[in-house]
């Protein structure tokens, strides 16, 4: 009796740690398409009050040291 009782306890928690990776997963997709689209708007920004994109580079030239 008490190894049935011990394999549907596994089940269950065999089912559980399913249930969980899927979620876990669904979350991981969600933060990588959060954070994508915070670098896209990002770039955006940054282009639009003259960050790095526009020309010549907003003055930034670097000179040889001497």
């Amino acid at each position: 009796m008490g190894a049935v009782v011990s394999c549907i306890a596994g089940v269950f928690r065999s089912i559980g740690a399913c249930l969980m990776a899927i979620v876990n997963a669904i979350g991981s997709v969600l933060h990588a398409i959060i954070s994508g689209i915070v670098t896209v708007f990002d770039v955006l920004i940054s282009c639009l009050t003259c960050g790095y994109c526009g020309g010549r580079g907003g003055g930034r030239r670097r000179r040889a040291a001497v």
